[in-house]
């Protein structure tokens, strides 16, 4: 079978459903790499910064892998502005749906919400609330929000500053992508992680000097 025979999906059978499925299946798993190559297009995409937005996300990713946070937060560090390309007004909620299968339920949350939590840096200055995080007072994940903004996001549009280049963080991204979607283990809801972990960035300071 090379295609199915059906022109509406009621019409389909179980034998052209798993046929399709397993087409599914194979194309779900080079995710990842589609990602990385759509992160590539953030070179071309909002001017005005010192640094591009993929620069951005690289050194975004950077300073998480170097602060020690594991594999789930350098990967939304990574994707987190992922959604400027198709998405300018929404790009955090674009980029947490991509993510929420295959991390955990915090770091979909951050990168949910990190567009609130960012406003506090410049809404003063263009007539917006800089207060709009405070909705989420009390959230279980506030904490994690306001600090993958002020350590990772806020701080990462020096161009001056050691970023790794995208191939170092293909190991990351694959391995997130080829979890089982919406698996407990995998989402983990309610589940805090650290952002930071002092032994584990030694290791790393370590391992790349």
């Amino acid at each position: 079978m090379k295609t199915v025979n059906f022109n509406a999906m009621k019409d389909g059978t179980r034998e052209e459903y798993e046929f399709l499925t397993e087409h599914e299946i194979e194309y779900a798993a080079k995710t990842g790499d589609r990602l990385l190559d759509a992160l590539v297009k953030l070179d071309e995409g909002l001017s005005g910064y010192k640094i591009t937005r993929l620069g951005h996300s690289l050194q975004s990713a950077t300073r998480a892998w170097r602060d020690g946070a594991d594999t789930d937060w350098i990967v939304s560090a990574l994707l987190h502005d992922i959604g400027d390309i198709y998405a300018p007004y929404n790009h955090d909620e674009y980029a947490a749906a991509i993510l929420k299968p295959f991390v955990r339920e915090q770091c979909t949350w951050v990168v949910e919400k990190h567009g609130d939590f960012q406003r506090k840096y410049y809404a003063h200055h263009v007539g917006g609330n800089p207060h709009a995080r405070d909705k989420f007072a009390g959230h279980a994940y506030f904490d994690d929000c306001d600090r993958f903004c002020e350590r990772w996001d806020q701080s990462s549009f020096d161009p001056d500053y050691d970023t790794l280049p995208i191939d170092f963080f293909r190991a990351f991204v694959a391995e997130v992508f080829a979890r089982k979607a919406y698996e407990p283990s995998v989402t983990r809801p309610g589940e805090r992680v650290p952002l930071v972990d002092p032994d584990i960035a030694r290791e790393r300071s370590g391992a790349s000097a």
